[in-house]
């Protein structure tokens, strides 16, 4: 792998070694986490729902402000896992074991661990209930809960994925089946779909895509494989430059894009996918695959649905600049489970969760970064705002596919992530454009 300093040349690369000097020094060094060994109280200053990325980047945050012992996580998961690694993992590129560490090593040191799931949220008792029939009490609640899968709202799924020739890189379960079936593919159509819901991280879909096309060049099958994304939405990418960019290299690639097509049911027996039109609602087609990458229906976990944090459709429904509970002041939301109008990524978490303090200031702008992998070298950094406006960090013209990025998504970003913002201490690239904007001063 091409170290980051050969990439990012001259003053841009000085600026990322102190970067990563000043993380790891502000950091220190990891820390086991041990608190979940004694028993939990039953009320916390502060009380995170979620042991994932913005779970944990909060608790820190919060662990900081208000002292170790008043912050407590409830997360029944005993791994913690890097998802956005999980596209190169689906195209061989990257191991699976490097996604994941144990939830103890990531907690912060010193907050408690309350390994258990919430079952019930009574927001007018300042109150939630736990799979153990424990009730706690909070000061402040910050509910990091994430997004649910639903493969089984396809027909044919979860089960058709003990067959070969399917996978997912959207569940530990089966995105080890997506290399497999790249690696099988023999002759015909390799299909790609994206679903018609919400979805997190919208660019993975196609990455996967870009990612095959290149793995069937490199393995001279090319031209044996008819390249398929059938995707629910009616453009590309929800952002212009990028979209224009994204239709540039579709072209060349030779990829059909059906749009409008939502999948609706997996014969992997007989190796079929069916696809409903949305545009025309009871009208499906049936394609053959030799291969076939599932993006999932996705939604709010159940237990948020009828709780009374909830929006009409089950989101936790919070103020888009603050983060904060439209109904209940002491309540805010973070990650996948919000109505935040902005895609659902981890890059965009560590910019909402410096937004978030035990006294608000209104500056969340909806920030999401979506690297848009297009090979085994190459990516488009994506980086955009509520506007769908370009909010780019580098002062380069970032819709053009490079290596840089490629590394900083593979290599520099799982730094970032387990050194620094699950620490609490990266909150986002508004450190990187000041001193790049410093640098080329």
């Amino acid at each position: 792998m091409v170290p980051l300093v050969a990439v990012v040349s001259g003053p841009r690369a000085q600026l990322f070694a102190c970067l990563l000097r000043l993380g790891t020094q502000q950091a220190g060094p990891l820390q086991l986490h041990t608190g979940a060994s004694h028993a939990a109280r039953n009320h916390y200053e502060v009380l995170v729902l979620g042991g994932g990325s913005g779970g944990i980047t909060m608790a820190a945050r919060m662990k900081r402000k208000v002292g170790a012992e008043n912050v407590a996580v409830v997360e029944p998961s005993e791994r913690h896992f890097y998802q956005p690694i999980w596209t190169l993992v689906g195209a061989g590129a990257k191991q699976l074991s490097s996604s994941g560490r144990p939830m103890a090593s990531v907690i912060p040191s010193g907050v408690e661990w309350i390994k258990a799931r919430v079952t019930e949220l009574n927001p007018d008792k300042n109150c939630i209930h736990t799979d153990n029939d424990e009730q706690i009490s909070y000061r402040y609640l910050i509910i990091a809960l994430g997004i649910q899968l639903h493969y089984e709202k396809i027909k044919g799924l979860p089960e058709g994925f003990a067959h070969p020739k399917i996978g997912s890189n959207y569940s530990v379960k089966t995105v080890e089946k997506t290399w497999k079936a790249l690696q099988d593919f023999k002759e015909g159509n390799a299909v790609f779909t994206f679903p018609n819901t919400p979805v997190k991280c919208a660019g993975a879909p196609q990455k996967i895509m870009y990612l095959s096309e290149a793995y069937f060049r490199k393995t001279g099958k090319r031209s044996k494989a008819n390249i398929i994304f059938n995707t629910s939405l009616g453009a590309i990418f929800g952002v212009k430059k990028y979209a224009d960019a994204l239709q540039e290299i579709i072209r060349e690639r030779n990829l059909t894009v059906n749009y409008k097509q939502n999948l609706i049911e997996v014969r992997a027996d007989k190796q079929e996918a069916v696809f409903e039109n949305l545009d025309k609602p009871g009208e499906t087609q049936v394609i053959s695959y030799e291969m076939l990458h599932v993006t999932p229906p996705m939604g709010p976990p159940d237990v948020l649905k009828t709780s009374p944090v909830a929006d009409a459709a089950g989101w936790v429904d919070v103020d888009k600049e603050t983060l904060q509970h439209k109904r209940y002041p002491n309540v805010f939301g973070i990650g996948d489970c919000t109505n935040l109008p902005t895609s659902k990524t981890a890059a965009a978490v560590g910019k909402i969760t410096s937004s978030i303090s035990l006294f608000l200031k209104k500056d969340y702008d909806g920030y999401t970064s979506c690297p848009l992998v297009t090979g085994y070298n190459r990516v488009i950094l994506a980086e955009f705002d509520y506007k769908a406006e370009p909010l780019e960090t580098f002062p380069f013209d970032q819709s053009k596919e490079r290596l840089s990025m490629y590394v900083m998504k593979a290599d520099l970003m799982p730094f970032l992530y387990w050194n620094m913002m699950l620490r609490g201490y990266w909150g986002g690239p508004a450190i990187l454009r000041k001193l790049f904007h410093l640098g080329m001063s």
